[in-house]
């Protein structure tokens, strides 16, 4: 058996963002020993990447906004197949979290008598958005960090979970390896809370940096709870699109949502074009109303690049196939007018959004406060993930807790924005106290060395030096699966398209059993390339087999097939789990009826 050094942790937590920090402060309050694992440095996150802020209905900008309407706009923005247990408690607690964040240090803007500012954002029906200029997550990290390492908590940088491992059922502790020395480590818990964040890198093009492989949902998946609703992926609108090699990194809808506009390339403001009909009593028709709304004006109607992203991101594709597009296949976002129209604002926009500003100036060259930005939708976040359970986020699986992105059920077939960063705060809470108390109910279990021994051996199988007549590259599988997944399960989907994906799918998991690597353990990034594929591979079969299953389109989902929605479809979630013989199957899982009293809310805000 090869060798390894073993840790004991009440509870362990996998990931360490936004979702795995909270979980690991709450979990370590509540007594327990917390270790903390991290697959790159900690603070390099994907929520230091969220710009725009933290959703959460406090009313200081407009006190019509309430719990209520943030509940409702949140389940209409899913298309209602959210788990509304899961939106209600978000709406209600989020305020919480923002006060508690703000105690522990978080430094948000503030409005001219001092309250927390807030910001209009897509699908939001008032200013909601709690925020630090446009650099929110990297405050959120920040804070969250400073208050973490006064806990206690044990951390494990630059390390990747191979496997989960189980004891007559439950979830009993954690096998992987460092990247610094490529050495094996097991982690004994009681309970483990899942925090790796989305899948993005499953696709070509994608504001995701490089950890974001689905490794969380394809560890829950291989100790057998069931994912769901993993057919909706959210691609952003607005991604930077040149040069090439920013390709895809975030542009934050925080530019739209001060006051930027969409035009194509023949200057026009295309998203007066397709207002759904319930939003075109609200929507302003000119640039000026436009602004005046985002700077709070009550009176003002919202400007159209204000709607959900799946509606924003599929009228840039329409412009972009219909020829209107921008030099490099996208559209320009501009807020440049903002200067030309309203004296003195050129250092409002660099103040509200400096890492914009910079960004745009040190990657393209480009004074977005003097000429648009060349955007184009980015693969962003992923709705779908691990089923929970509302109140205490675990999962199918006893002691296993899922939580922020890897979990599912908040967002439904639809994210809005600002809602990830309280989502993570409310359940990663939640996700702590739970797993906490779960551990001090249970034992610590068995170890099986004989899943210890399988777990080794095949994450040594690309060292082998014989047995593989065709040699194949990591890289190079990792690459085809990408574009498979971006030209076949895109922004817009065909039953053809995915049955060749799965095909696809097939046989590059086949090839990938050829993967051979060089060099030693250390440091050595073909390996641990070869080493993700596997839960690339998950997830993206996933992904698939739920949209090929969800004939019509629903939020993030467009069929071109199926272009409208179906209302039976409404009333169910897709689960994937193993069949008895260990191969992938969809089931559909009816979504319980909603509480009368809730319903009542749904039908005042309408």
């Amino acid at each position: 058996m090869a060798e390894y050094q073993t840790y004991s942790h009440d509870v362990l937590v996998i990931g360490a963002g936004g979702a795995g920090l909270r979980a690991a402060i709450e979990a370590a309050a509540g007594g327990g020993k917390v270790g903390l694992v991290c697959k790159s440095l900690l603070g390099k996150a994907h929520t230091v990447m969220a710009e725009g802020g933290i959703a959460a209905a406090m009313g200081n900008v407009d006190d019509r906004d309430n719990w209520k309407v943030h509940f409702a706009d949140t389940m209409r923005g899913g298309q209602y197949v959210n788990n509304w247990q899961m939106a209600e408690l978000h709406a209600k607690e989020a305020p919480d979290c923002v006060r508690e964040l703000e105690a522990w240090g978080a430094l948000f803007d503030r409005t001219k008598d001092g309250r927390i500012l807030q910001r209009n954002f897509g699908g939001h029906r008032y200013p909601r958005l709690v925020h630090v200029g446009d650099r929110t997550g990297l405050e959120m990290i920040r804070t969250l960090q400073d208050h973490g390492i006064h806990q206690g908590i044990d951390v494990f940088m630059e390390h990747s979970i191979l496997t989960l491992l189980k004891d007559d059922g439950r979830v009993v502790g954690a096998f992987g390896y460092d990247s610094e020395r490529g050495r094996f480590h097991l982690f004994k818990a009681k309970a483990v809370i899942l925090a790796t964040g989305g899948i993005g890198r499953a696709f070509k093009i994608t504001s995701n940096s490089w950890e974001y492989t689905g490794d969380g949902q394809a560890l829950a998946y291989d100790a057998g709870a069931e994912l769901i609703d993993m057919e909706f992926v959210q691609f952003h609108p607005t991604g930077m699109i040149w040069p090439p090699s920013v390709q895809g990194i975030l542009v934050t809808e925080a530019v739209r949502g001060d006051g930027g506009v969409l035009l194509n390339s023949e200057g026009r403001r295309f998203m007066l074009d397709d207002i759904p009909e319930n939003y075109r009593a609200q929507t302003a028709d000119n640039e000026e109303e436009g602004w005046r709304y985002t700077q709070g004006d009550r009176n003002a109607r919202r400007p159209p690049e204000l709607l959900t992203r799946d509606h924003v991101a599929r009228c840039i594709m329409r412009e972009v196939r219909d020829g209107r597009g921008s030099p490099h296949g996208g559209v320009f976002l501009d807020i440049s007018w903002i200067k030309r129209k309203i004296p003195n604002s050129e250092q409002v926009i660099i103040k509200k959004l400096p890492s914009m500003y910079h960004q745009f100036k040190q990657l393209a060259d480009i004074d977005i406060t003097k000429e648009p930005m060349e955007v184009g939708p980015t693969t962003h976040y992923m709705m779908g993930g691990i089923r929970v359970d509302a109140e205490s986020q675990e999962s199918t699986v006893p002691g296993l807790f899922a939580v922020g992105e890897c979990g599912a059920g908040l967002h439904g077939a639809n994210r809005l924005g600002g809602n990830s960063l309280s989502d993570l705060l409310v359940f990663g809470k939640r996700a702590g106290a739970y797993a906490a108390r779960f551990a001090k109910e249970h034992q610590f279990g068995r170890i099986d060395d004989n899943a210890l021994e399988t777990a080794s051996r095949t994450a040594l199988e690309p060292f082998a030096t014989n047995g593989a007549a065709q040699v194949e590259s990591p890289y190079q599988i990792q690459q085809e699966l990408q574009e498979m997944m971006q030209d076949q399960v895109g922004i817009v989907r065909m039953h053809a398209d995915m049955e060749r994906a799965l095909e696809g799918i097939a046989r590059l998991s086949d090839r990938a059993r050829r993967v051979r690597v060089t060099g030693n353990r250390q440091y050595n990034s073909g390996w641990h390339t070869a080493l993700t594929l596997r839960s690339m591979f998950i997830v993206s079969e996933a992904i698939t087999r739920s949209a090929l299953e969800r004939r019509e389109s629903r939020g993030a989902h467009f069929r071109e097939d199926f272009p409208g929605p179906d209302p039976s479809h409404a009333k169910f979630n897709l689960a994937v789990g193993k069949d008895s013989g260990g191969g992938m199957q969809v089931r559909q899982a009816p979504i319980p009826e909603m509480r009368s009293d809730l319903r009542q809310v749904i039908e005042e805000m309408k």
